[in-house]
């Protein structure tokens, strides 16, 4: 009993201690601020959760934890702006798995509020370690002009300020009535507060979605070939497009998406990230007269996001996104090498780290280690400057100044 009752005792003592450890200094670091800036060298100073200062060189840490970063690269925790979460009883698996790769903030793609919610507050309230998530709301189009903006305002009483993706028909574009539906969410969204988030995979949905006031697109279009007039109208709109272009794009022997990690066959087939082969398995691919897949949709998102992104001298048209429940590291690679075809790795940290932030609304909060910003920050064992399959070894995950993943061997933090 009295070993029990000093064990109670110690667990007290130890817990506020851990939970407050939220002052710290990162030294040693290569720091990739993620607006373009590259410090060789640096400190990160972190006090309260948030970044209090970035700088070359070392920097005053006393009173202070002090975590060496030892050479690794910092970077802003990763954001994913459009992922379908779940709460159910592999939730804590996920989260971490999410962590694990970097992922700091994810924005929920769609899915029932209440679920949403339930996700997040088991994640703030300590149950398991995860991401920030950030819940949304589905809304369906198929319902009147009153009913869409009623559901708009019972998200808005649950404190909602997202909807989830709302799809409008790609080809030959949206109906009319779709169009009323959006115009009446669009409206109702903006007395609320709420960001309106609309699935469009081609260049007509894309633009009907923005003539009705959107501005937080999912997917690049993968139908067709946007047009530089197209890509125009998204620079004008000040919108942004939340990327997914790996989508269309096929796995070669990879892991499977499976939570057992089962390897596929080595037999250098390409496969969907359902496993089955490619591009047959896509759902909703292009096809030729004969009803076979064309395997078109990777094709158009990489030329799309090029045209996009070119569209606006502030590069601020695309942001972060992967819309896959596959093993999240993997998921991770295959974004970035599709990314990689077109863009430059600066151009990837914006579009993961700014870019995503501005995509959330938290442009002010996340995305870049600069002060005043919260402290998400990784410490990857590489040089994310050099090529994407640095971004892949992430170490240590700091969630607003709190370590939440080490997997360093011999961790150096005092």
């Amino acid at each position: 009993m009295k070993r029990l009752f000093l064990l109670a005792i110690a667990v007290v003592i130890i817990l506020p201690a851990i939970a407050a450890a939220q002052d710290l200094a990162i030294t040693n670091a290569r720091i990739i601020v993620g607006s373009g800036q590259v410090i060789d060298s640096g400190t990160i100073i972190v006090k309260g959760g948030k970044i209090v200062s970035v700088t070359a060189g070392a920097a005053p840490t006393q009173g202070l934890r002090t975590l060496d970063a030892k050479g690794m690269s910092a970077m802003p925790g990763f954001i994913d702006s459009h992922k379908h979460v779940s709460n159910g009883e592999n939730a804590a698996g996920q989260m971490r798995l999410l962590l694990e790769a970097g992922y700091t903030t994810v924005l929920a793609g769609g899915g029932q509020a209440d679920t949403n919610i339930a996700l997040r507050d088991r994640i703030e309230k300590g149950e398991f370690t995860g991401p920030r998530i950030i819940a949304s709301g589905q809304i369906n189009l198929r319902q009147t002009p009153v009913e869409a903006r009623a559901a708009v305002q019972a998200l808005a009483a649950k404190g909602i300020k997202h909807t989830g993706e709302i799809a409008l028909t790609p080809l030959p574009g949206p109906t009319q009535a779709e169009i009323e539906v959006l115009k009446a969410i669009v409206d109702e969204a903006k007395k609320t507060g709420i960001q309106v988030n609309v699935h469009a995979v081609s260049s007509p949905a894309m633009v009907a979605a923005i003539d009705a006031g959107v501005t937080r697109l999912v997917h690049i279009p993968n139908k067709d070939f946007t047009t530089y007039d197209q890509a125009d109208r998204v620079a004008q709109t000040g919108s942004i497009v939340a990327g997914a272009i790996a989508f269309g794009a096929p796995y070669i022997d990879r892991l499977s998406p499976a939570p057992a990690q089962v390897q596929w066959p080595q037999d250098n087939t390409t496969r969907f990230r359902d496993g089955k082969p490619w591009p047959e398995a896509i759902s909703g691919a292009n096809r030729d007269e004969k009803g076979r897949a064309l395997g078109t949709e990777g094709g158009y998102s990489l030329v799309n996001a090029r045209r996009i992104w070119d569209a606006d001298a502030s590069r601020q048209l695309i942001s972060y996104s992967t819309d896959q429940n596959a093993t999240d590291v993997v998921v991770l690679e295959h974004e970035l090498k599709s990314y990689g075809v077109m863009f430059s790795m600066a151009d990837i940290h914006r579009i993961i780290g700014p870019n995503a932030a501005r995509y959330v609304g938290m442009a002010d909060q996340i995305g870049t280690l600069e002060p005043g910003k919260l402290a998400d920050i990784l410490l990857i064992d590489g040089n994310p400057t050099l090529n994407v399959y640095e971004m892949l070894k992430t170490k240590v995950v700091l969630k607003e100044g709190t370590v939440v993943i080490d997997k360093r061997s011999t961790p150096s933090t005092r």
